[in-house]
């Protein structure tokens, strides 16, 4: 059985196919074109599903991910534990009072420090696979929940010192 689909071709196209009609079958030639490339798409997704064991690809990129996501929150601790070294005492009570939000480069305080960390590590961010702004957000969260404990970390540090 036969069914029946609508197809649309642009004006430019259609005009050029007029002519044709009565010498050619355009619907045996759309047939031919994309049961041809069904078959490459199957013979393709055939090879590498035999030549792939999914299964170790998969545990590798697992891996992956989470040294990825660690780097990221390590990343952001180590910037954190550096930006310490040189802010003001009214800087450092900001920052530990201070809660991530969706767009930490544009807070007021510390705007200017996050739009140059983030745009320093945006090479990295780009080079992963995801898509590119879900990829800034995931960085974000991580390197800013990594950036937090470092400043944490280096407060807990000095306070009793002070």
């Amino acid at each position: 059985m036969a069914r029946k689909i609508t197809i649309s071709v642009p004006d430019d196209l259609y005009e050029r196919m007029t002519p044709w009609k009565s010498s050619l079958n355009f619907s045996k030639v759309f047939q031919n074109a994309i049961s041809g490339m069904i078959q490459k798409k199957e013979a393709l997704t055939s090879k590498i599903r035999k030549d792939v064991d999914l299964a170790s690809v998969v545990d590798r990129l697992k891996k992956e991910k989470i040294d990825y996501e660690l780097n990221v929150t390590e990343w952001g601790k180590k910037d954190g534990l550096e930006w310490c070294k040189t802010a003001h005492y009214r800087e450092l009570q900001y920052a530990l009072a201070w809660a991530p939000y969706k767009n930490p480069d544009q807070d007021e305080e510390l705007g200017d420090y996050f739009s140059h960390m983030f745009e320093k590590y945006k090479k990295r961010i780009m080079a992963t696979g995801k898509k590119a702004q879900h990829r800034l957000s995931d960085f974000s969260e991580k390197y800013l929940k990594g950036w937090k404990e470092g400043v944490e970390l280096f407060w807990n540090e000095v306070k009793d010192k002070l």
